[in-house]
This record gives C-alpha cells, structure tokens and sequence, in this order.
C-alpha cells in the first residue's frame, strides 16, 4: 500500500472520533494504480450529532466584525499551510504539485479574499424609503456543505467562507477521495480560533452525503458535483423547502470566429481544456470554428494538444496529470472509443496511456475534429483532457450550437470585433462568459443555468445564497 497520511478524523462540535459505518470502497493512488488504505464513514448517528452540534452552535449570533476576524485568521492560517496543501492535494488527487501549488491553492486563497472583501456591504442593512423601511439579511440556519474531489480546497472555501460570513454554522461532506485536504482545512479553522460546532467534518462517501441532506435539520445545502446528483438532492430538498445551491456539470463551448488572434485563441482554449487533466466543470471541451479558419485551427488544436505533456505529479513544471480514480479513467477511455465508434475524425492522442506511461489513471490528450451535435462526446461531459472541435458557417449556426446541449454553466467568445462579443455574449444560455481569455473578476458570481444547475458561490453572491432576506417596515433599526 502506499504511504500517505491518514485520514482526518470526523470532526462534530469539540468530539474527534473516526467513522462506525460501512468501509469506503477501495481507493487507489491516481499515479500508480496502487491500493490505499481503507477507512470507515460516518455512520447515521454521526451524521445526527453533527447536525445537533451545528444546530447548537452560537455561530448565527456572531458580530460582523466577529466572522470578519475569523476568515481573515482563517486564510492567514491557509496561507501558512499553502505547502502542506499543495502536498496533500498532488497526492491525493493527481494534480501536479506546481499546478496543486499555483491554481489549486491560489484559487481558494483569492476567493476566500473575494468574500472577505464582500463581506462588510453583504452583512449591512439597506434602506428603503427611510430609516423606517429596511432589509435585514439573516443566516439562512445549519447548512451541508458536500464538496467534490477536482479542487478539493477551492471548492469547500467557496462554500465554508460563504456559509460563516453569512453566520451559518456548517456540517462539511468533502469527496471521499479528497478527505485529507478536507482535514487540514478543519485544522486550520480551528486554529484560526472558529469555535466549536459552527464547522463540523463527516468523513465519507455518497450514501453519508444523503443521510446528511435528507436530515431534517439541514436548512439549506450547498452541494458541488454530477448533475445525476444535484437532480437527487434537489427532489428531497424541495419536500421539505430546504434551500439549495447547485453547481453541477458543464459542457462549455468555445467559439472561434475568423477574425480572432487564432493562435492566441487555440493556445489558450486548448490548455483552459485540459488543465486539471480536463477534470474541471468549467473547461471549454467543445471548439467551435467558423469555416474560413477550420482547417488552420485544427491543425494548430493537434500541434498544442500533442505538446501537451502528461506525467507524474510530483514531477516539477507545466504538465498534467492523471485522472483521480479507475472509475474516471475509464469513463474517459469509453468516451473516447465512444467518438471514434461515431466516426469523429481522431486526430491528436486517442485510447490508451500515453508514452512513458505504465501505470495510474493518465489519459492521452484527444482532439477529435468533425463532432456533430448527434454525438455523444459532443453531449456528455467527459472530464478528461478530451477536445471536440465543430465548424459553423455563420454567427447564428455559432449560438445554436453552442446552446445546443442541457447544460449551461460557461461559455467562450474569440473575436475582436466589440459588437459581436457584447452580441453572442448576451444570446448564449450560460451563467459564465469570458471574451477573448479574459479572466473573470475576483468576485464575480460562479454558476450555471438548465443541467449546470442553480444559484451563485463566490464573492457577494456566494454570501447571499446563505442569506435569508427580510423586509422590515415601520421600526428603525435600534443599535445596541
């Protein structure tokens, strides 16, 4: 077996202790294919305690200036454990350690600034029509927090910085196959001085994650992961009126019109797909072309995707890795051999590991040319290093397809032409479009429409998915 560190014990008010359910289902390590030790759940017991203590926590009744103190300890403390996250997340999900170092924990570290800085107008009343006429916004109660593996930190930041800004004490669920980074986390809000019972950690896997969403104490829950999923947990959430914030799957296009800076466009989308060895929600996996510069971008799409290196992760520099498990490796390699069954033009990687490679989950960097909207790896979200490119003849052919599958989560415009990128921009059914590689704004609202599901995190919108809202009118507000 392979040495890695423990796994974090369940974490319910001040009780440390490990999980009395079932074992996990076998894990292995993402670069060799080698078997992990094997840890227990949380049992429905646990998960009821965690939820009491949440219940219990004076959490809701902390001051603005409070939770303000208490995130910025909480990200000092991160920043101070940057190494150890990096470590932790390179082994425990494949992601190269410079990347685990950089994105990974860059990411959760300015997002985690994003809601800070939000935090002094999210938390303020506002007038209307005089002192007499006010909108509080209140904790929404005891939230579930379940968090995907892809970006184990980033994504429970997101949520956990929300969910104490707003003055919700939390129950966290994190991915069964990233409990470690989950673990340090929790060491770190503690030691950032976030008192007993307003973060609580169950470690384990789906079935711990819906005994915690079907408990009737759980106002609202936050969840990250499949759309199959989030359509569960929306049905039992809705029998109750708990609320629900969803981010779910994605299959963002990227539109390619002739008057782009095409190697600029074809080196930045190719390396947006498969950073993350293509396992992120955003990535844009589907290229489309407008017809006068099809050929050139395929060609150019092949030459970027076959310099794309593929190797260990601790190996140093600009690469990706495996794929987290054997159970996403190989629905990586069936969609594959699923596009070249529908006689997409294969012309860059394929089946198989890559050269040099001969263990773990890693998958060949893929570009299939020629995909219709028919076919399935222009439909499904693959999550591996996997590019389809489509042409179009004309800007409206470049919208329909673009809109022409259930998810909505983000999308991409290449043109230089303003008008045509404040145009197509406003036409496409996404919650998330970037022109011309432009990097979304610290803060700006993260989410998606239709299968991407609902709701916002990040910055002032991640706080008010926490937030109840109510108006008040006729009594000043009287300052103690």
């Amino acid at each position: 077996m392979e040495n890695i560190d423990p796994v974090p014990l369940n974490l319910i008010g001040t009780a440390r202790e490990p999980g009395r359910g079932a074992a996990v289902a076998a894990q292995h390590d993402p670069a060799t294919g080698s078997l992990r030790p094997i840890y227990r759940k949380a049992d429905t017991a646990q998960v009821a305690a965690a939820v009491h203590a949440a219940q219990t926590s004076d959490w809701g009744n902390s001051t603005p200036a409070q939770r303000i103190a208490a995130l910025s300890a909480l990200r000092d403390q991160i920043a101070t454990y940057s190494q150890d996250f990096a470590r932790i997340i390179s082994r425990e999900i494949g992601a190269p350690i410079d990347f685990a170092r950089t994105a990974q924990v860059g990411a959760a570290l300015s997002h985690l600034d994003a809601t800070i800085a939000a935090m002094p107008v999210a938390l303020r009343e506002e007038e209307l029509d005089g002192a007499e006429h006010r909108i509080r916004f209140e904790p929404v109660g005891v939230s579930a927090l379940i968090t995907p593996w892809n970006w184990p930190l980033n994504q429970i930041v997101l949520k956990l910085g929300a969910a104490l800004a707003a003055g919700c004490a939390v129950v966290l669920k994190p991915s069964e196959l990233s409990p470690r980074t989950a673990g340090l986390l929790i060491e770190c809000c503690l030691r950032a001085g976030i008192p007993p019972g307003a973060v609580n950690l169950l470690i384990g896997d789906a079935e711990t994650g819906a005994h915690l969403v079907r408990h009737s104490g759980i106002a609202h829950i936050s969840f990250t992961g499949s759309t199959r999923a989030g359509r569960q947990i929306a049905g039992v959430a809705a029998g109750r009126f708990a609320r629900t914030t969803l981010e779910l799957g994605g299959k963002s296009a990227n539109i390619l019109f002739a008057d782009c800076d095409l190697e600029t466009a074809i080196r930045q989308g190719t390396a947006h797909c498969v950073r993350n060895a293509g396992q992120s929600c955003n990535a844009a996996s589907r290229m489309l072309v407008e017809r006068p510069i099809y050929a050139q971008a395929v060609a150019l799409t092949a030459r970027h995707m076959h310099e794309t290196a593929v190797d260990l992760p601790d190996v140093p520099g600009n690469h990706i890795g495996p794929q987290v498990s054997s159970a996403q490796y190989l629905r990586v390699q069936q969609l594959i051999a699923q596009g070249i069954a529908e006689k997409a033009r294969l012309v860059s990687g394929g089946p198989g590991l890559p050269d040099g490679l001969m263990a773990g989950f890693f998958s060949r960097p893929t570009l299939f040319a020629d995909v219709t909207p028919d076919m399935e790896i222009f439909q499904t979200e693959i999550f591996g290093p996997v590019l389809t490119m489509t042409p179009f003849e004309t800007e409206e052919e470049a919208i329909a397809l673009a809109n022409a599958t259930p998810y909505g989560l983000a999308a991409y415009v290449q043109t230089t032409d303003p008008v045509r990128a404040d145009r197509v921009s406003r036409a496409l059914h996404a919650g998330m479009i970037q022109v011309n590689g432009t990097s979304r704004a610290q803060g700006a609202p993260f989410g998606g429409v239709g299968a991407s599901g609902w709701g916002r995190e990040a910055g002032l919108w991640g706080i008010r998915a926490f937030q109840e809202i109510k108006s008040i009118s006729g009594a000043a507000a009287v300052r103690t």
